[in-house]
């Protein structure tokens, strides 16, 4: 287990800001030489704190207009009918993210399309064929206020 300590919350800020900075510019901007900074960085890495680096992508200039929040209810919960589920949730591009809810409904999806009508398509050849749904309730985004992954890492003992 890694010790989450002011430094390595101060590596994952910087980070988080900017995924493409050097470890020598990370160094420097944490007062502190290159080798240590990069032994506490491959330590996050490997114990899984930092997952991945990607690139954030302007959903709206790669013609993804569309951004819908997808309320599921379904009535089969076996095994195998979740697995099926969890294949086809995670084979779909355009399904961003998917989370088991509390609540009314089982599962809340964020999906991304060109249009309504590219929407209506994914619902109709997607949505409407995942095992044991019965209900699909879409809330569409009018305005993005704010959207980010990073996390509020704090430190300083705050």
């Amino acid at each position: 287990m890694v010790q989450i300590d002011n430094i390595n919350m101060e590596i994952l800020h910087q980070l988080q800001n900017d995924g493409r900075m050097t470890n020598s510019k990370l160094a420097e901007r944490l007062s502190m030489s290159e080798t240590p900074c990069w032994r506490r960085l491959r330590k996050l890495e490997e114990s899984g704190i930092i997952e991945s680096y990607q690139a954030n992508l302007n959903r709206r200039k790669l013609g993804l207009g569309v951004m819908a929040f997808v309320q599921l209810s379904c009535s089969e919960h076996d095994q195998a009918s979740t697995a099926e589920f969890q294949r086809i949730i995670e084979a779909t591009p355009s399904i961003l993210s998917c989370h088991n809810t509390t609540g009314e409904d089982d599962f809340l999806l964020v999906v991304v399309a060109r249009d309504l009508d590219d929407y209506s398509a994914f619902v109709d050849s997607t949505l409407r064929r995942l095992p044991g749904v019965t209900s699909i309730r879409s809330n569409l985004s009018l305005k993005e206020m704010k959207s980010s992954n990073k996390l509020p890492v704090k430190y300083g003992g705050a």
